[in-house]
C-alpha cells in the first residue's frame, strides 16, 4: 500500500494508497473534526485548496451526533459530502485532554461529556468499531496520551497498556463484517527515550499499515520533539507510512520530513488564520492581519499566492471584515493557511525529488529566526 518512490537522507517521497484514492507523501491532513473545517470551509473548498486527506474524531462524532447515526446516513463520507480519503482519530488524546472528567482503566475510558456531562465509556474494541461505523479510510489505535513531563513508572505501565489495547484493535477489526479501515498504531513513552525505542520495537512487530509517532505537543520543547523523532525513526518499518500526530509549525513539518516523517496533522492553520495571523512565504512568515498597517494595504495577503483568497482579496478588505465581526473574516483567512499548507506540502515532495530539500530548510529557519 506503501511505495517509497524517493529518499533525501532520512526525507522521504512516497506515495500511499487507500480504497478512496492515492495519497502522495508527505502530506498534511486538514483537521476537519466534527466533520467540517471551523472556520466555514465546506468539503469543496477542502479540494480548492489542495487538500489530500481530511481528518474527522471519533470522541466527538461519537459524541454529537453518534456514529450509528452517520453510519444510517451513509458514512462520514456522504455526510459531509468528501469523496477523498478520511482518517480518525481514536479519541485517546481527547480523553487524555478530559482531564478530571475521565478514568483510565485496562478495560479502556470512562469520561463525562464536555457538551452535557452525560457518561461514557469507550474500550479499544468501541473505538475500532465507531471509526467502521464513521466509514473511515484510515483508523488510529486507541491508545493513552501521556502528558509530558510524567513519572517513569507510569509511562512504563501506560506503554504496556496502550500495547495491550492495539492488540486488541487488531482482533476487534478482524471481527467486522465488510470493509473495514487500515489500522495505524500509535508510539508512545513521554520523553522517555529508552521506552519510546522498546515500545516502537513491539508494535513494529505486529506489521501495521503504517505507524504514528503520538504524545507529543503536549508540553515538550521543540527539541525534545524532535529528538524523541530520531530516536524513534529508526525502528519505523522504512516500507510503512510515519505519521507524526498534531505537529506543527511550517518549520516543525520540515524539519520532521528531515527526520524521516511521511503524515501531520495539526489545527494550528485554521485556528491562526480564524484570529488573523496569515501565513507568507516571505518576511517573518506570518502576519497578523488585524495590524493598523494593513488599514489601506490593497495587496493580497501574500503576492506569491494564488488561493482564492489571495486571487480575490486585498489585506484591507479581510482586515476590514474581522474588525467588523463578520464571518466571511475567518472563511477567507482559514482558506488562505489551509491553501498554504497544503501548498507548502507539494513544495517538500518537489524538493526531495529535486534534492533540494536543505535549501527549503534553510529558508524557513531564516524565517523562523526573524519572527
Amino acid at each position: 500500500m506503501f511505495i517509497l518512490k524517493e529518499k533525501q537522507g532520512k526525507a522521504r517521497r512516497g506515495e500511499f494508497t487507500t480504497s478512496r484514492g492515492k495519497i502522495q507523501t508527505p502530506v498534511f491532513m486538514n483537521v476537519a473534526t466534527q466533520a467540517a473545517i471551523k472556520g466555514a470551509v465546506s468539503a469543496e473548498d477542502l479540494k480548492t485548496v489542495g487538500c489530500q486527506v481530511a481528518l474527522a474524531n471519533t470522541y466527538h462524532l461519537h459524541i454529537r451526533p453518534g456514529d450509528q447515526l452517520i453510519l444510517s446516513l451513509g458514512g462520514l463520507h456522504k455526510f459531509m459530502n468528501w469523496d477523498g480519503p478520511i482518517l480518525t482519530d481514536s479519541g485517546g488524546f481527547q480523553v487524555f485532554s478530559l482531564a478530571g472528567l475521565r478514568k483510565i482503566t485496562e478495560d479502556g475510558a470512562a469520561f463525562s461529556s464536555h457538551v452535557d456531562g452525560r457518561k461514557f465509556f469507550m474500550s479499544p474494541e468501541d473505538s475500532v468499531r465507531i471509526q467502521a461505523n464513521l466509514g473511515a479510510d484510515i483508523a488510529m489505535a486507541f491508545d493513552e496520551c501521556i502528558e509530558i513531563p510524567a513519572p517513569r513508572e507510569y509511562v512504563e505501565k501506560s506503554c504496556e497498556r496502550t500495547y495491550r489495547w492495539l492488540v486488541r484493535c487488531i482482533h476487534e477489526l478482524e471481527k467486522i463484517d465488510g470493509q473495514t479501515p487500515i489500522l495505524f498504531g500509535i508510539n508512545q513513552g513521554a520523553a522517555y527515550a529508552d521506552i519510546r525505542i522498546s515500545h516502537m520495537k513491539k508494535i513494529a512487530e505486529l506489521n501495521l499499515p503504517g505507524y504514528a509517532i503520538g504524545g507529543l505537543a503536549v508540553g515538550e520543547t521543540t527539541e525534545q520533539m524532535y529528538q524523541t523523532i530520531e530516536d524513534v525513526e529508526p525502528y519505523m518499518p522504512e516500507d510503512r507510512p510515519r505519521y507524526l500526530m498534531g505537529v506543527g509549525t511550517p518549520l516543525n513539518l520540515i524539519e520532521a520530513v528531515l527526520r524521516g516523517i511521511d503524515f501531520f496533522d495539526c489545527v494550528m492553520p485554521a485556528r491562526n488564520g480564524r484570529h488573523g495571523r496569515l501565513f507568507t512565504w516571505g518576511g517573518s512568515g506570518s502576519i497578523n492581519i488585524n495590524n493598523e498597517r494593513f488599514k489601506d494595504d490593497n495587496n493580497p495577503i501574500d503576492s506569491a499566492c494564488n488561493c482564492p483568497t489571495c486571487t480575490h482579496y486585498s489585506r484591507a478588505y479581510i482586515r476590514h471584515l474581522f474588525k467588523s465581526g463578520e464571518m466571511l473574516a475567518m472563511r477567507l483567512a482559514v482558506l488562505h493557511n489551509l491553501h498554504y499548507y497544503n501548498a507548502l506540502m507539494a513544495k517538500i515532495r518537489d524538493a526531495i525529488e529535486e534534492n533540494t530539500l536543505e535549501s527549503l530548510a534553510n529558508k524557513f529557519r531564516q524565517m523562523n529566526n526573524a519572527r
